[in-house]
C-alpha cells in the first residue's frame, strides 16, 4: 500500500504577485501551508529581487507545470546607468563605473537588435549547472567559467519611460530561457555604458497575467475567512493554448485507467485543424473538467498525464 500524503487534496493554480525580497521556493511554501496542500510547485523561478506573476500549482495542477514553463513571458524592468555589477542587478558588487548616460532615443535605436531569435549568453549568476554545480554558487566563490550562448526569442522590446537621465524603463515579451540581466548587460556594452537591473517585474506567464495575480496578504486574509479556494483557478487554465476535446463518461474512465480511446474521423479532423507546430497534444475533458493530457496518434487519444480530480 502506498504511503498516504500529508495535507489536503487541493488542486488548482494560484497566481501570486510575488513580493520583493522573497524567493520563489519560500513563496511556494507559504502558499502550500495556507492551503495545507499535499503538493505544490511553481512555473518559472523569480529572483528575490523581482516582483510580479509567479504561478503556483497545487495538487493535480503540478502535472501541468512542464507545459507552462514553455509559455511566453512578459517583463518590465528598469536599467540604472552608471555602474555595472557582478550579477548585473542591484545586489551585486560594483565591477565598473561610467559617466555615459544613453538617451531614450539611443536605447530605442538599439533595442531592435534584441528582437527575434538571438544568441544570448546567460549571466554567471544563474541557476544553470556547470559540472554539477549551480553557476551562481561558482560565481560567488570567484570561480572563472563561461556559459555557452543559447538561442532565445524576444518577440517585442520597447522603452516605456525614462524618469531621469540615470534610469530607463523597458518592457519585453519573450520566450522561455530569456534572461533580462543578459539583455541589460549586452545593451550597455552596445551603448558603451555601464548599467544594471535596478527593478524587475514579471507581468505575464502564458495565460496568467497581473490582472489575475493576488498578493500574499490578500490570500492570507481569504484563507483566514475560510475562502481560500476562491483564489484558485482550474487545473486546465494552464492548458488553454492546446485544443480540448469533450469525451464521454465511458471514454473518460478508459483514459483515467491509462487506456487509449478511438476517435471518430470527424473528431480527428477537427483536432488536426487546431493543432499547430507539429504538436499532437490534446486535453480530454468531461463535464467541463480536465481528464487527461493526451497525444493524438493514428486516430486515437493516448493518455500522457491523467488527472485525479
Amino acid at each position: 500500500m502506498g504511503r498516504r500524503r500529508k495535507g489536503d487534496a487541493v488542486s488548482g493554480w494560484l497566481v501570486l504577485d510575488k513580493p520583493h525580497d522573497m524567493g520563489s521556493t519560500t513563496a511556494v511554501t507559504r502558499v502550500r501551508r495556507l492551503f495545507n496542500a499535499q503538493k505544490a510547485g511553481h512555473a518559472g523561478t523569480l529572483d528575490p529581487l523581482a516582483t510580479g506573476v509567479l504561478p503556483i500549482a497545487l495538487g493535480e495542477a503540478t502535472k501541468t507545470v512542464a507545459h507552462l514553463v514553455e509559455a511566453d513571458k512578459a517583463y518590465r524592468f528598469t536599467i540604472e546607468w552608471g555602474t555595472t555589477t557582478a550579477s548585473f542587478d542591484r545586489e551585486g558588487a560594483i565591477t565598473a563605473t561610467s559617466d555615459v548616460r544613453p538617451t531614450r532615443e539611443q536605447v530605442e535605436a538599439a533595442l531592435p537588435a534584441f528582437v527575434g531569435e538571438i544568441d544570448q549568453a546567460p549571466p554567471a549568476f544563474s541557476a544553470i549547472k556547470v559540472d554539477g554545480e549551480r553557476a551562481y554558487d561558482l560565481a560567488r566563490e570567484g570561480v572563472e567559467f563561461e556559459l555557452a550562448a543559447r538561442k532565445v526569442t524576444i518577440h517585442d522590446a520597447r522603452v516605456i519611460d525614462q524618469p531621469d537621465a540615470d534610469h530607463v524603463e523597458i518592457e519585453i515579451a519573450c520566450g522561455k530561457g530569456t534572461y533580462v540581466r543578459s539583455i541589460v548587460r549586452d545593451l550597455a556594452v552596445m551603448l558603451g555604458a555601464c548599467g544594471h537591473v535596478s527593478a524587475l517585474r514579471r507581468a505575464q506567464v502564458g495565460p496568467f497575467d497581473e490582472d489575475r495575480a493576488i498578493t500574499l496578504e490578500f490570500l492570507e486574509d481569504l484563507c483566514q475567512k475560510g475562502r481560500g479556494l476562491e483564489a484558485l483557478l482550474p487545473v486546465e487554465t494552464a492548458l488553454d493554448d492546446i485544443p480540448a476535446l469533450a469525451v464521454t463518461t465511458e471514454d473518460a474512465f478508459r483514459l483515467s485507467q491509462g487506456r487509449a480511446i478511438v476517435l471518430l474521423p470527424r473528431q480527428v479532423e477537427t483536432l488536426k485543424a487546431c493543432l499547430t507546430g507539429g504538436s499532437r497534444t490534446v486535453l480530454a475533458t468531461q463535464g467541463g473538467q480536465a481528464v487527461s493530457i493526451c497525444e493524438l496518434r493514428a486516430g486515437q487519444l493516448s493518455p500522457v498525464r491523467v488527472f485525479n480530480l
